[in-house]
């Protein structure tokens, strides 16, 4: 099935639907790697969208089917270090529901967060995804479209 999307900048009114994809995503990796790695917190993250759009360094793009159903989202941050020659944005969250995946959706939302990391004049974009042989297709996409290994893990610790 080739399904039609619409894909636009998000705005506070889409909290509601870009959390519950988010805890969707949060779900998926949990359940493929076996960690709770997260705490999600559906109210705590409708108010931290609104917070983080507001602030404007954190950018999110919302695919829709042309029925108006929620199919996707990636979410772009302004970063800052020396190491990257500059200001770059980051991906933190990169989603499309499996029931509209394999429809060039990705694809598309990607395209979409690298017109606009230039239009910011950003002077790179980093992705994280997991070193497990799970997510061998993801690092496969991201490699297709451009993206080069860069590093080691990602580690985090919380405070």
């Amino acid at each position: 099935m080739n399904t039609t999307f619409v894909i636009r900048e998000a705005h506070t009114g889409d909290a509601p639907e870009v959390a519950t994809m988010l805890g969707e995503l949060l779900a998926e990796i949990t359940r493929i790697t076996g960690q709770q790695a997260f705490h999600f917190d559906f109210t705590r993250s409708l108010s931290q969208f609104e917070d983080f759009l507001g602030k404007g360094r954190y950018f999110v793009f919302v695919a829709r089917t042309a029925a108006d159903q929620p199919a996707g989202f990636i979410a772009l941050c302004e970063s800052y270090a020396l190491y990257t020659e500059g200001v770059f944005g980051s991906i933190p969250e990169f989603y499309v529901r499996p029931g509209f995946r394999e429809q060039g959706l990705g694809l598309r939302l990607l395209s979409q967060a690298k017109e606009f990391a230039a239009a910011q004049g950003w002077k790179r974009l980093e992705v994280t995804t997991p070193p497990l042989p799970q997510f061998d297709r993801t690092l496969a996409f991201y490699e297709r479209e451009g993206f080069a290994i860069s590093g080691g893990r990602k580690l985090k610790m919380s405070l």
